[in-house]
C-alpha cells in the first residue's frame, strides 16, 4: 500500500445492506483507478477493506456473503475514512455492543467518521452523534429523532456533514456519499469523471423526501389519515388546505393537522407540497404536456411557483429536471 494512499475502512456485520458496502467502496475503487489510468497517480489514491467482530463470511440480507478478513481486534494502523454500514442487522448490533464500543473507540484515531443509511444508529449508539445534525433513511429518521434526542436529524438531505462525521440516506444514498467524500479528496473534475464512470450525478438533484410521498401513505397506520393521503396523491389540483382537508377527515382544522402531522412525519402543507411536486415529475418525465399545463394539473397555482417549489425542493427548475429525467 501505498503510503499516501488513504485507506478506508467499512464495518460490517450480520445482515448488512450488500449495496450500503459495494457501493460506496466501489466508488473509491473506481477513483484510484480513474486516476492511475489518466496518468494522475502511479498507485491507488484509496485502498478499502471490511472489518467486522470476527474475521470470516458474513451474510448479508440479501443471503449474499462478504469475507471479512480483519477483525476489530486485527486492526492496526491508522484508518483515514471508516464508514459504518447501514442493514436489519444494526438493531441486533445495537445489543451486541461490539461494534459500538470499537466505534466509539476509534472515533478520536480517524480522520473522517461516517454512516450509510442506519448506520447511523450505532454512530448515535456510540454517542458521537450528540449535538451534530444527522441524516438516515427516511422510513428510520423518526426512529433515530426519538431514540436519541440529542440528535438533530434532518429527514431530507441525502447526506449531511457535520465538521469530521457524515452521515446519509439509505442505500444508494451511501455512494453520494462517497462521491463528495472524493470530490473533497481529488477535487470536483476527478468526482465528475468518476461519476460519469458510474451514471451518477456528481451532487444528485433533490432530497430523500422525493422518493418517499408514495411510500409514506402505505405506511402509515392510521386509517382515515392513510385514505386522504391516497386520496391527495390523486387529486393535487384539489383545494388541499388544511381547512379543506379538516373538512375531509371530519375533525377540527387543528386536531387535524396535530394527528396527521403526528401519524405522517410532517404537516399537512409539507406533504401536499410534496405530493404536487411528485405529480410534477412524472408528467415532466412521462408526458409531453408543457409547463404552464402541467402546474394547473398538479394544483402550483402557476408556473412561477411550480418553478420556486422545484428550485427549493429538487434544486433543479422543472425545464432542467425533464431535461435530465425524461423518458426516451
Amino acid at each position: 500500500m501505498s503510503s499516501s494512499a488513504r485507506r478506508v475502512a467499512m464495518v460490517v456485520y450480520p445482515e448488512v445492506q450488500i449495496l450500503d458496502v459495494t457501493g460506496p467502496l466501489e466508488v473509491f475503487a473506481r477513483t484510484s483507478r480513474w486516476l492511475i489510468d489518466h496518468g494522475r497517480r502511479p498507485d491507488p489514491a484509496y485502498t478499502v477493506e471490511l472489518v467486522a467482530a470476527r474475521r470470516g463470511p458474513v451474510v448479508c440480507s440479501s443471503g449474499l456473503e462478504l469475507l471479512v478478513r480483519r477483525s476489530f481486534a486485527d486492526v492496526r494502523g491508522g484508518i483515514h475514512t471508516l464508514l459504518v454500514a447501514g442493514g436489519i442487522g444494526f438493531v441486533h448490533e445495537l445489543g451486541e455492543r461490539a461494534a459500538v464500543a470499537w466505534i466509539r473507540r476509534m472515533a478520536p484515531r480517524v480522520r473522517r467518521l461516517g454512516s450509510v443509511c442506519t448506520g447511523a444508529f450505532l454512530l448515535a449508539e456510540a454517542g458521537l452523534l450528540d449535538g451534530r445534525r444527522a441524516t438516515t433513511h427516511w422510513r428510520r429518521c423518526g426512529e433515530l429523532a426519538e431514540r436519541y434526542p440529542r440528535v438533530t436529524v434532518d429527514p431530507d438531505p441525502i447526506f449531511v456533514r457535520d465538521r469530521r462525521i457524515y452521515t446519509s440516506a439509505g442505500v444508494t444514498a451511501g455512494m453520494d456519499l462517497a462521491l463528495a467524500l472524493v470530490e473533497e479528496d481529488q477535487g470536483h473534475e476527478v468526482a465528475l469523471a468518476v461519476a460519469r464512470e458510474l451514471v451518477m450525478f456528481v451532487k444528485r438533484p433533490g432530497g430523500q423526501s422525493q422518493f418517499s410521498v408514495p411510500l409514506t401513505a402505505q405506511a402509515t397506520a392510521h386509517q382515515p389519515i392513510r385514505e386522504l393521503q391516497v386520496w391527495i396523491s390523486e387529486h393535487p389540483a384539489a383545494d388541499l388546505s388544511v381547512g379543506a382537508l379538516a373538512r375531509r377527515a371530519a375533525m377540527s382544522p387543528r386536531n387535524f393537522a396535530r394527528v396527521f402531522t403526528r401519524e405522517v412525519g410532517v404537516t399537512p402543507a409539507r406533504f401536499v407540497e410534496r405530493t404536487r411536486v411528485e405529480a410534477a415529475r412524472q408528467r415532466l418525465e412521462e408526458s409531453s404536456l408543457g409547463v404552464d399545463a402541467i402546474a394547473d394539473e398538479c394544483g402550483f397555482g402557476g408556473a412561477e411557483i411550480m418553478r420556486r417549489t422545484f428550485l427549493r425542493t429538487v434544486r433543479v427548475n422543472p425545464a432542467d429536471y425533464r431535461h435530465r429525467f425524461r423518458t426516451a
